[in-house]
């Protein structure tokens, strides 16, 4: 009798989130730094690297917005019923040599991309990104892959963040309960900074194990990524990787929303102050103002 080994085959999800804030995106205006297009063409090529590792590989591209995350890949199911029903998309093809995956991939994206740019958001615009809301959106979208895996493959996720733009302070709570999902989950989350260096993506890195990076030359940027982000983190071990940089481990306080080094912590919620409140404005806790210890009445000595 002969014993057959169980061989499970793994299945590689990549999340790339996009940092696609048009009011950081449209300050950039000399000619060596990379405009919007030339980073979703860099993505795009590391994304078909991707896919072209293996043919169990998935892809998914997030779009952190100004005022929301958008997936830009894969389409949703309505959309994706409603090409069908119309025959296709007539630009997606490999007439002209591409394979067909990477030409859908391609189109899809920039199809996707070109319609957010172009709604008009509600109200003043925000130049911060929604990067802890694409975070979430990739957790739950890795999630549900992992509930629809088939028997027999096994799937393994991690999350590439391509940012720009400066840190939020006010998405502070969001994005540390989604780092510590992914933690939790053991997602890896990489990021890809291209300019303004980034504390929180700095603490998320550390704790799930990720690689932090911020390009040195904006020119190279797809190098970098094939360089780095490209392998499995089960093979980063054998790769001579950049040393990791010093963490910010500092906190964002609740009033303010500002980094601090020290702070008041509520005893009942954690919640972190920067300054001093007889009322804890999460949990509405009101705490007990001590004065100072009264002294002991010193007895006075009688003369004889």
């Amino acid at each position: 009798m002969y014993e057959m080994s169980d061989q499970t085959a793994v299945s590689s999800l990549l999340v790339l989130v996009l940092d696609t804030n048009p009011v950081w995106w449209g300050s950039r205006q000399q000619e060596t730094q990379v405009q919007l297009p030339e980073c979703l063409d860099a993505a795009l090529v590391f994304a078909n690297s991707h896919l072209m590792l293996s043919h169990n590989n998935k892809l998914a591209v997030i779009a952190a917005h100004t005022d929301r995350s958008h997936f830009l890949y894969p389409m949703r199911q309505e959309e994706q019923m409603q090409m069908d029903a119309d025959g296709g998309d007539a630009s997606v093809g490999g007439g002209d040599g591409k394979y067909e995956l990477f030409a859908q991939v391609d189109s899809v994206v920039k199809k996707e991309m070109q319609q957010l740019m172009s709604q008009n958001p509600e109200g003043e615009v925000s130049p911060d990104s929604v990067v802890a809301g694409a975070l979430a959106m990739a957790l739950c979208y890795i999630h549900r892959l992992e509930k629809e895996c088939t028997i027999g493959i096994k799937l393994s996720a991690r999350i590439l963040v391509l940012k720009g733009s400066e840190d939020n302070p006010s998405q502070y709570m969001n994005f540390m309960n989604a780092v510590f999902t992914a933690q939790k989950q053991s997602v890896v989350i990489d990021a890809c900074i291209i300019e303004n260096e980034s504390g929180l993506l700095q603490q998320a890195c550390d704790i799930t194990g990720g690689i932090y990076l911020k390009i040195p030359q904006e020119t190279a940027l797809v190098q970098y990524m094939l360089w780095l982000f490209l392998p499995d983190p089960t093979v980063r071990s054998k790769l001579t990787l950049p040393p990791r940089a010093q963490v910010d481990y500092r906190a964002a306080c609740f009033c303010h929303r500002h980094l601090i080094d020290i702070g008041y912590v509520c005893s009942v919620c954690l919640s972190i102050f920067c300054m001093f409140s007889p009322i804890c404005s999460t949990c509405q806790t009101t705490f007990k103002i001590l004065g100072p210890p009264k002294l002991p009445k010193k007895k006075s000595k009688k003369t004889s």
